[in-house]
């Protein structure tokens, strides 16, 4: 583990705010070993040292993992003056916390939560080509036309991509031909703004519903309902460190 500003690994561990943690600090409320120490720029390891607030002893693991089932309404942001953030879903003392890679605000679905940067990154590098598969509802009849279309590659309009890279569609039950409605999965690698609304868009059909079922060697489990999340098992995180 790298070192650590004593100040930022006090409030990331909850203690108070930047500004509160360096009170605490200068009235010698800290301890590092068996130290009281007055320098909110101290590095400290947490994987060696032993820091006390008080009496009690502050441990914060390196690095926290959060699988969520994210709802409609929450944005994936760590702040946001207009709807609420996911992490105002996820009950953590850390303050570093991030989404990896967003969700629109109206799309459901897994959201991995984390504060490894390194992690993230490897997940969200174009050059990794990790797989973000979606369950969608879809306005419009989707047929072998639309499937061929997706598997070259669609102008969809945007400066940054003028072409989305190649998806895979693929029908998830047969279409209601009464309600114009078609049931579909989509298969892609990139994660730009609206980029599943507009490729349909570019097929003259709609997005009606969209959830994010599959995230590199994540599955988003049956029995987590919206809103709800949990720790990633050892299994999984390992997972998607080979996945990456």
């Amino acid at each position: 583990m790298s070192l650590y500003r004593l100040d930022k690994y006090l409030a990331d561990a909850g203690i108070g705010t930047r500004k509160e943690v360096k009170h605490y600090i200068k009235k010698g409320g800290i301890r590092v070993n068996d130290t009281i120490v007055c320098k909110s720029d101290l590095k400290i390891n947490p994987e060696t040292d032993i820091i006390y607030y008080g009496n009690q002893k502050i441990c914060l693991p390196a690095f926290e993992y959060y699988i969520l089932n994210k709802p409609a309404g929450y944005v994936s942001a760590t702040k946001d003056n207009t709807a609420p953030t996911v992490l105002s879903l996820i009950d953590s003392r850390r303050k570093d916390l991030f989404p990896v890679g967003r969700l629109d605000k109206d799309t459901e679905g897994l959201l991995l939560i984390t504060n490894n940067g390194e992690l993230a990154h490897r997940l969200l590098s174009p050059k990794h080509h990790v797989n973000k598969i979606y369950y969608a509802i879809i306005e419009g009849i989707v047929d072998e036309t639309d499937i061929t279309a997706f598997q070259k590659g669609l102008e969809i309009g945007d400066e940054d991509l003028k072409t989305a890279l190649p998806a895979e569609l693929k029908l998830y039950q047969k279409p209601d031909f009464s309600k114009n409605l078609s049931y579909i999965e989509v298969t892609v690698q990139e994660g730009k703004f609206h980029q599943i609304k507009r490729m349909f868009q570019a097929v003259g059909k709609k997005v009606v519903y969209l959830r994010r079922i599959h995230f590199g060697s994540l599955s988003l489990p049956d029995d987590l309902l919206p809103g709800d999340y949990r720790k990633l098992t050892d299994e999984e995180l390992k997972s998607l460190w080979e996945y990456s």
